[in-house]
């Protein structure tokens, strides 16, 4: 490494700048863009000087050298220590890109040095030394951070489909199987959600509402039914929300202009935020129907209709937008953070762990999917709180408006910083249970409407 190192400093400076990169690897035949010299460059600068000195550009192959192995190990379909035609083009089909074998071998003779028409170890990692790898396509196979992981709430960034589940309209049926198992992960953890929402509104320094005192409350009021109050409309806006959120989703990507398959992970969070805005404005007046269904008192309402009914008549149509500004706000903490987190732990992982494979099996997918929505909750919630409290207070006649800053600085001054964060208990009870749910579920109607699982 030294000696390379040596050849690639044109001017015997000890560090390699992107002039350097450039003379140095063209005099090896190997010619790199201008904007592959800069992200090899910023990849390895550790200390932000624009250059790499030894040590930097030491750490920087190993870390490509290790990334590089298992995109060769999961091309490696065979596991004989070679790649082939067929392999390329059995790996690509399964990121949804159809190539037939000629174009593989084309491939193959880019690599193959000694005429055998297989690609060996030492043949893949010399083609691609100091090549830049950005979404790996076997870690991006594995790793795709789903909205499988359905926790109940509405701000999670929209899945990404290949070129193939596109045309083949695949991707409708992940979106149905995904809808079946929020619908029912909604269900079976619907009275921690109506707790949590009881909490948020009603509980109080004075009012110290637990979680058994809650259950015990609601089973009071209105028998054991009660649990599930405003599960309905919860369920029932998963379809049009994911729909909206999908269509957003893809016209955003479009205007990006990214060329990427897969979206880097700011401009995910870029198109994720503002499909998630367009959803949630769409669908809103269903968001703040669920929180006085929620709350309702037995008889209050015959049902969904008769409530909106209601509202409409007393309210006038601005209150079906209550809230609405805390949870717009919502949306960038909740969805930076989640995928910040999943990217933190999914590189961590691949770091300590990947030897052979990328695949980190069910359990750490599930894992880094629960503890990411976890913080992402986390960051956002006292703007849920201030939300569902909006959403919840019915106009009275000739009292004031309660604005969002105006009941944030009432909750801090009456309640302490630990009022913006009532209802969190239940609301993280119901996590894991939701996540497990909604996994297994999902993976049921993935192979009933014929979804090949990867």
């Amino acid at each position: 490494l030294r000696a390379l190192f040596q050849k690639l400093d044109v001017n015997r400076d000890g560090a390699l700048c992107i002039h350097d990169l450039a003379v140095g690897l063209g005099r090896l035949g190997l010619h790199r863009t201008e904007l592959d010299l800069l992200k090899i460059v910023k990849a390895g600068d550790k200390d932000l000087d624009g250059q790499l000195d030894f040590e930097e550009f030491v750490h920087y192959l190993q870390d490509h050298e290790k990334k590089l192995r298992l995109v060769f190990k999961s091309l490696d379909k065979k596991n004989d220590g070679c790649i082939d035609a067929q392999e390329i083009v059995q790996s690509l089909r399964d990121l949804g890109v159809k190539i037939s074998e000629q174009q593989a071998e084309k491939i193959l003779k880019s690599m193959d040095k000694n005429g055998t028409m297989t690609i060996d170890w030492n043949e893949w990692r010399d083609y691609h030394l100091l090549h830049p790898v950005e979404n790996i396509p076997e870690i991006i196979l594995y790793w795709k951070h789903s909205t499988i992981f359905d926790v109940g709430e509405n701000l999670t960034v929209p899945d990404e489909f290949t070129v193939e589940e596109r045309q083949t309209g695949m991707w409708w049926r992940h979106l149905v199987a995904g809808g079946g198992a929020g619908a029912v992960s909604r269900t079976c953890t619907a009275p921690l959600d109506r707790l949590k929402v009881l909490m948020q509104v009603h509980a109080s320094r004075s009012n110290n509402m637990c979680i058994v005192g809650g259950f015990t409350q609601m089973i009071r009021e209105g028998g054991p039914r009660s649990l599930w109050r405003g599960n309905g409309i919860n369920v029932l806006k998963i379809a049009p929300e994911s729909a909206i959120k999908f269509m957003a989703y893809e016209q955003i990507k479009r205007f990006i202009g990214t060329d990427q398959e897969m979206l880097r992970i700011h401009e995910r969070l870029l198109a994720g935020s503002l499909a998630g805005a367009i959803a949630q404005s769409s669908i809103y007046p269903m968001e703040v129907l669920k929180t006085r269904m929620a709350l309702r008192k037995t008889g209050q309402y015959s049902g969904m209709l008769d409530c909106a009914k209601n509202i409409l008549a007393k309210e006038g149509m601005a209150a079906f937008y209550k809230g609405y500004i805390p949870n717009m706000l919502g949306i960038i903490p909740y969805a930076g953070i989640d995928l910040a987190v999943y990217e933190t732990l999914k590189n961590t992982w691949l770091q300590r762990y990947a030897v052979n494979s990328a695949d980190p099996g069910v359990f750490v997918l599930l894992a880094c999917g629960t503890i990411s929505s976890t913080c992402g909750q986390l960051a956002s919630y006292p703007l849920a709180l201030v939300r569902t409290r909006m959403q919840a207070q019915a106009s009275v006649e000739g009292a004031p408006e309660v604005t969002m800053r105006g009941l944030f600085k009432h909750i801090l001054k009456t309640e302490g910083a630990f009022g913006l964060y009532r209802g969190l208990a239940p609301n993280f009870m119901k996590v894991i249970p939701a996540v497990s749910i909604s996994y297994v579920v999902y993976e049921n109607l993935k192979m009933t409407l014929g979804v090949d699982s990867r």
